[in-house]
């Protein structure tokens, strides 16, 4: 398992690498690496590097590539703990209305102008991080309501249908203010474009910890992933770690959809990959999936930038194309299973 481990991780940098140095401009990896030694260490550049080549990889490709691996991590991760928690492939943050809730947030900002007296120029990654954040919470509590014990399908079955409400009330919005609808389109649809280190320095950390947290309970997520009676058993109170497990998920959704718009399929292709490939221990299974999805979210994002440069496509429409068949094919073969 280390071998295939170490592996991955050194795959994941390879592809970075590539992500930075492909566009426009190609940039060896050697230079790359000279052109980050140089900003870090105050080390002098080489004579065949160009201060617009060091910019444009410093200022430009480098925190959108790590942004973008950050993003995707923290997608995968939330999509393992879902599906772990609710036992259920197919289960996301987006099945339970997180990024509805979102966009709802979004929506207030791009149609009606509202801003944060505190910090305008955040309000919309502030409000779309607290909506979809309060959706999940709302969620849970209309399914605790309609079951004590909280099985995983009255909470999917409570977020599908919060969900189609708020999704209602976002599109009543888009037919009311029709004039902000393109920058809302674009915005539900992904994009690291124009990201800069302060969105980094602010979504790197929140994801680190969102992973450390969710890694304290991998004995947990073992055991429920057997069945809740065995989980009982052993002495864990389903309630509050399922409550807690969720909630953690939603956050490090929320916080990504807050700052690079909604990107779908990727907390759902990550996970099933890492655990068919690493077992479903969620002691690599939590790790790895931030790895892969990490990396599955920069190959995607370099995609969307120069497959037809130089315009740009919305990274989730690239994610989609990958994304929607996997889904279709997780749920027709399980169903397969169950016949």
């Amino acid at each position: 398992m280390k071998t295939e481990t170490t592996t991955a991780v050194i795959v994941n940098i390879g592809i970075v690498l590539l992500a930075i140095g492909i566009g426009s401009v190609n940039i060896a990896p050697i230079n790359i690496m000279r052109i980050i030694a140089h900003n870090v260490l105050g080390l002098d550049l080489y004579e065949n590097i160009t201060h617009a080549h060091a910019s444009i990889i410093w200022n430009l490709r480098l925190p959108r590539a790590l942004l973008a691996f950050c993003a995707g991590a923290a997608l995968s991760v939330s999509g393992a703990i879902m599906q772990s928690t609710l036992r259920n492939p197919l289960a996301s943050s987006y099945t339970l209305g997180v990024s509805s809730g979102a966009s709802l947030g979004a929506s207030l900002v791009i149609f009606l102008g509202i801003a944060l007296p505190f910090a305008p120029l955040m309000s919309l990654p502030i409000l779309g991080f607290v909506f979809g954040l309060g959706t999940i919470l709302i969620v849970m509590s209309i399914a605790k309501r309609l079951d004590v014990r909280m099985e995983n399908h009255t909470i999917i079955l409570a977020g599908m249908v919060f969900s189609l409400f708020i999704n209602a009330i976002t599109t009543l919005m888009f037919a009311l203010y029709g004039e902000n609808a393109q920058r809302m389109i674009l915005w539900q649809m992904g994009s690291f474009s124009l990201r800069d280190w302060h969105t980094v320095y602010i979504l790197a950390p929140l994801t680190l910890v969102g992973i450390l947290f969710v890694s304290r309970f991998k004995w947990e997520l073992d055991i429920m992933s057997f069945g809740e009676e065995q989980a009982q058993t052993v002495g864990i109170d389903i309630r509050k770690v399922k409550l807690t497990l969720l909630i953690t998920a939603a956050a490090l959704t929320g916080s990504t959809i807050a700052f690079v718009g909604v990107i779908g399929f990727v907390d759902l292709v990550a996970p099933h990959v890492v655990r068919k490939v690493f077992g479903s221990s969620h002691r690599y299974v939590i790790p790895m999936s931030a790895v892969f999805g990490g990396a599955f979210m920069t190959i995607a994002d370099l995609v969307s930038r120069t497959i037809i440069s130089p315009q740009e496509l919305p990274v989730g429409a690239v994610t989609a194309i990958i994304g929607a068949p996997f889904f279709a094919y997780i749920y027709f073969s399980k169903r397969k299973e169950r016949v």
